[in-house]
């Protein structure tokens, strides 16, 4: 059995315990093992303003937008168009309804469609200058010297894009003669475009048989 120390000798031995972590505290605290090691880490740490985990980052306010009120919305400002750039492309859909609901029978076919072609693109003038007219119908008309007068009113907007616009149009053709008649020709969707600054038909056809305004 191994024999216990006498009072001084632990009083001794705690006291040496003491002395040894004291120089030990000292010695790390002067740089340790690491030779400078605690000052680099605490420089390259994480830190609040670099948005390191190591300190809470600053949270920016929210940035709300601003709101219009219901009474203050002005509706034109979301259109791809003014205004007065809608009124004049429907004065051209309006007027090349009217062109084809006027036909003076005692002129030729390509007459009647050089009226449409001038109100058209390029391209629609092309299309339009390829048609037949109306063959027998208009000769029978042209020996009764008929002539109609063709009326058109813009009903509503289809569609628009930010280079055209399309309206659907009612148009009429009044037929002057011994037995004048009003005819309703019908509803008509017609595709404007801006063409160099100036409004030209891309395409007329039923509004019953599509024509979305597309023009690409």
């Amino acid at each position: 059995m191994p024999k216990s120390l006498s009072e001084g000798q632990q009083r001794f031995v705690f006291g040496a315990l003491v002395v040894v972590l004291v120089a030990f505290g000292i010695y790390l605290s002067l740089g340790g093992w690491g030779g400078g090691a605690g000052e680099d880490a605490s420089d390259s740490g994480p830190s609040a303003s670099d948005g390191g985990q190591g300190g809470s980052a600053e949270v920016a306010p929210p940035s709300p937008i601003p709101t219009t009120a219901t009474q203050d919305m002005r509706v034109m400002d979301w259109l791809p168009f003014s205004e007065e750039e809608f009124k004049a492309a429907a004065a051209t859909a309006q007027e090349f309804g009217r062109a084809y609901g006027t036909i003076d029978y005692s002129q030729s076919p390509e007459e009647y469609y050089a009226g449409m072609q001038d109100l058209a693109t390029e391209e629609y003038a092309k299309t339009l200058a390829q048609s037949s007219g109306a063959g027998a119908l208009w000769q029978e008309k042209a020996e009764d010297e008929a002539v109609s007068e063709g009326r058109a009113n813009v009903e509503s907007i289809r569609a628009f894009g930010e280079d055209s616009v399309t309206f659907v149009l009612k148009v009429q053709s009044i037929t002057e003669g011994s037995e004048g008649a009003n005819e309703d020709l019908g509803e008509f969707a017609v595709t404007v475009a801006d063409e160099g600054g100036e409004w030209r038909v891309y395409d007329f056809q039923p509004a019953d048989a599509g024509n979305l305004g597309d023009t690409r």
